[in-house]
């Protein structure tokens, strides 16, 4: 059986009981697993374990969040949650290109819009962003992805505004509930 949470709710515990005692007074045997499951949900108004399956994939599908999971790799967003602490913080720059790219949206996630730095306040941003002490380096990445601009002189750095992929939404998402 799946170990998927599936709330289950009774209107009536006493009928419930009564539903229960009933069922095994008539089964010839101790039920197993999947028979007491079928008691259960029958006791609850159902008509069997996969009946009240259905009923409960249904409606969390109704309930799931924009886009859909299948958008989105969740096997990545869980490699990528571990290069965090638990203040958010970026603990080292990873080797994997596309795990830099995913940590790079976050960083550029949490630079504010329309707004010009210079070097210093850039690099104290990015200094509260990451725990390996390298400004400078995220800050060349940043420029070099195109997810931010500098003038010719060095002197200005903006955030370019694009679309990030669904992976780092999840991602900005998880760190920041």
């Amino acid at each position: 059986m799946s170990k998927t949470l599936m709330p289950y709710f009774v209107g009536d515990v006493s009928a419930l009981a009564r539903s229960l005692r009933q069922q095994l007074q008539e089964a010839e045997r101790l039920p197993g697993h999947v028979e007491m499951l079928n008691l259960l949900v029958k006791a609850g108004g159902y008509r069997n374990f996969q009946h009240f399956k259905a009923q409960h994939d249904a409606r969390a599908e109704l309930d799931a969040p924009r886009p859909l999971p299948a958008e989105i790799n969740y096997k990545l967003v869980k490699r990528f949650l571990r290069l965090y602490d638990g203040e958010a913080r970026l603990v080292h720059w990873p080797k994997k290109h596309s795990e830099r790219v995913i940590c790079l949206w976050v960083i550029w996630s949490r630079i504010a819009a329309r707004t010009a730095y210079t070097e210093s306040e850039l690099n104290g941003l990015l200094g509260k962003e990451h725990l390996f002490g390298d400004a400078a380096l995220l800050r060349r990445f940043l420029v070099d992805h195109g997810l931010m601009t500098r003038t010719p002189d060095g002197r200005e750095y903006r955030r370019v505004e694009l679309q990030p992929s669904p992976e780092a939404v999840e991602v900005f998402r998880r760190l920041h509930p």
